[in-house]
């Protein structure tokens, strides 16, 4: 099991971080993908150093992807066509897609959401068409969620679906959530 974690400048930092290291703790293997190089900085300062850049990636290595936020980076993820279009070939293969705070306008903008329940974060609910009140939302293979404060159970929720219900919840004990 391989997973993406796509990001690029103005990355929310909880969300993005939190996501790599929960599923990492699960056994996962998670590539964070940087657009365009692999210095990234999130929003709030803190600089990381991707695994990989996007243009390096072969997207048949991997089952899923998620899509941190941030409005910076959305903003430019949004334009970024290679990304829309893995996006979109993800869906017609039933890969799992995640995307959590203003991420979820990326799936709108390309019509995934568009008879899906999802949640996005607060005051952005005019991008779906199904808006859900829920913290997590999980329609099909798309995954969503609401902000930083809902990191860890969204976390949690890709490794019981990635994993299982019990490594979840082993996780969920480990880190007192």
């Amino acid at each position: 099991m391989k997973i993406l974690v796509v990001m690029s400048n103005g990355f929310e930092e909880i969300e993005a971080i939190t996501v790599v290291d929960v599923l990492r703790r699960a056994g996962i293997q998670v590539d964070v993908v940087g657009i365009p190089s692999t210095l990234i900085t999130g929003k709030n300062g803190v600089r990381i150093i991707a695994d990989k850049k996007f243009s390096d990636i072969n997207p048949e290595d991997y089952e899923g992807l998620v899509i941190p936020g941030g409005m910076a980076n959305v903003n430019t993820l949004i334009e970024y066509l290679p990304l829309l279009s893995l996006v979109e070939r993800f869906n017609q293969q039933r890969k799992i897609i995640a995307a959590i705070c203003a991420a979820p306008r990326i799936l709108a903008k390309l019509g995934l959401l568009r008879d899906k329940k999802a949640t996005i974060y607060p005051g952005l609910e005019r991008n779906l068409s199904y808006p859900r009140p829920e913290k997590v939302v999980v329609d099909g293979n798309i995954v969503t969620s609401q902000g930083p404060g809902t990191a860890i159970e969204f976390s949690l929720k890709l490794v019981e679906i990635l994993s299982s219900k019990q490594k979840s919840e082993e996780i969920r004990k480990e880190i007192v959530a």
